[in-house]
């Protein structure tokens, strides 16, 4: 079993969920491992996986915005809102002019968005699919979110393929049954690929039962740390190593790259090595992922 702090650009297929993925991970990588966004069980592409000390980075990947390739039936709607569920409602099939108005009055911009009953989101203390499954009504609150574009790709009559860019947050399953609502028709979507989190590609990104690949990927962490924008970029110097892996904060450091809202920094030592992540604000570390030993060691 290993130990290592990574991040990992992971490829999920569809017919397992995003929990199940991560088993592999967890035996060969770091047996602590966490992700930042997950997908249903149907729905398949690119997720961010964090292992070991990178966990407690959740919040610099949660908050990233996505791309999808998504396929919608119109014309009936399942009451999951994906092609796992009952059909519960049927209505005409619009025309593609009509699907690209729509998309184009309701669905470009900030909106609110109720998302799906079955979903992981908690009401009261439980899952709201739980809820679902038990046959209780479930009240779902809308909320905002940003669809900053929806392209549709192909249109054959009855299933639409889009490519869609939204914020965090964002339901497709609920976006396809708000257009197809939209559109005077009922609609669900049939599959769903995650091609985008942040700046991270889903053709970067390797299966999660690829052992090798897997553990070749640890190497990439501190490139890809680098590529989240929101964080500010530090460099100490070697004699600041140990003080730094013994968990003090660093008094002296150049900056190499000044983030907008100045929260978070990435420290590395000069030889390019992560050494560890800072909160600014309350000037504490809040991730070791190198210590000073893993220098001489790597």
């Amino acid at each position: 079993m290993g130990n290592r702090s990574s991040i990992l650009l992971v490829n999920k297929p569809s017919g397992i969920t995003s929990f199940a993925s991560l088993g592999t991970i967890k035996r060969t990588v770091d047996p602590k491992v966490g992700h930042a966004g997950t997908l249903d069980k149907f729905a398949q592409g690119l997720m961010i996986v964090l292992t070991g000390s990178m966990t407690k980075l959740n919040v610099l990947f949660s908050t990233m915005d996505k791309r999808y390739r998504a396929t919608i039936c119109f014309g009936e709607e399942t009451d999951t809102l994906d092609p796992e569920g009952e059909i519960i409602a049927t209505g005409t099939i619009p025309s593609l002019e009509t699907i690209k108005e729509a998309i184009h009055k309701h669905f470009i911009g900030e909106i609110q968005q109720k998302p799906p009953q079955y979903s992981a989101l908690h009401i009261q203390g439980k899952r709201a699919s739980a809820l679902a499954r038990e046959g209780k009504v479930v009240e779902m609150e809308s909320r905002p979110i940003s669809v900053y574009s929806f392209e549709p790709i192909s249109f054959d009559g009855k299933f639409l393929v889009a490519d869609i860019h939204v914020s965090k947050g964002t339901y497709i399953r609920s976006l396809a049954r708000d257009l197809a609502l939209a559109c005077n028709s009922r609609g669900y979507l049939v599959a769903l690929t995650r091609t985008q989190i942040g700046p991270y590609q889903l053709d970067e990104a390797c299966l999660s039962q690829d052992t090798d690949l897997l553990l070749a990927s640890v190497a990439n962490t501190d490139e890809l740390m680098k590529r989240v924008d929101s964080l500010s970029l530090l460099e100490v110097g070697d004699e600041l190593l140990f003080s730094l892996g013994n968990g003090q904060y660093p008094t002296q450091y150049s900056t190499i790259r000044h983030a907008e809202h100045d929260t978070y920094a990435a420290v590395y030592s000069k030889d390019g090595i992560l050494r560890c992540v800072l909160d600014l604000q309350q000037q504490k570390i809040i991730a070791q992922i190198h210590s000073f030993s893993a220098r001489t060691s790597r």
